[in-house]
């Protein structure tokens, strides 16, 4: 339940409440937490027990901790009836890399060669847009979501 309390945050606490409570008082502090807790639990287990027996037979395996989306993810890809085990055995990501990098590589090459070839006659490839300047008479288009 308090897995991450170090020893330190212990001692601390111990000093605290000896402190508030005192020496005398602090042992029937300690039952009455530990009396309410015992009480917590008992409360979510006969909680969960009704909602189990409101479900059903269908759902007596159900576990309420299958509700955390971790959990529940975790044990969905670990069903075989998916068969996700086959994708990713089946799935080679260095091949499949390389194949896109020989792609890029041979897009680039003919890229190169075709602009070369293209700015040996100007002498210079102008790389930026020029706007178009419209008309005196025509309205830039309105967009009424854009307002």
């Amino acid at each position: 339940m308090f897995n991450d309390i170090g020893p330190l945050e212990l001692v601390t606490i111990i000093v605290l409440a000896v402190l508030v409570f005192g020496p005398d008082k602090l042992p029937k502090v300690i039952q009455d937490v530990m009396r309410t807790i015992r009480k917590i639990r008992e409360f979510s287990e006969s909680a969960k027990q009704d909602i189990r027996s409101e479900l059903g037979p269908e759902f007596k395996d159900f576990e309420f901790e299958d509700l955390n989306p971790k959990t529940f993810i975790r044990k969905q890809l670990d069903n075989d009836d998916l068969g996700l085990k086959e994708i990713r055995n089946g799935f080679d990501l260095k091949k499949e890399m390389a194949e896109v990098t020989d792609a890029v590589k041979s897009y680039d090459t003919e890229a190169s060669a075709s602009s070369s070839s293209s700015s040996a006659s100007s002498g210079r490839v102008d790389m930026i847009k020029k706007p178009e300047d419209p008309e005196q008479d025509e309205r830039p288009p309105f967009d009424a979501d854009a307002t």
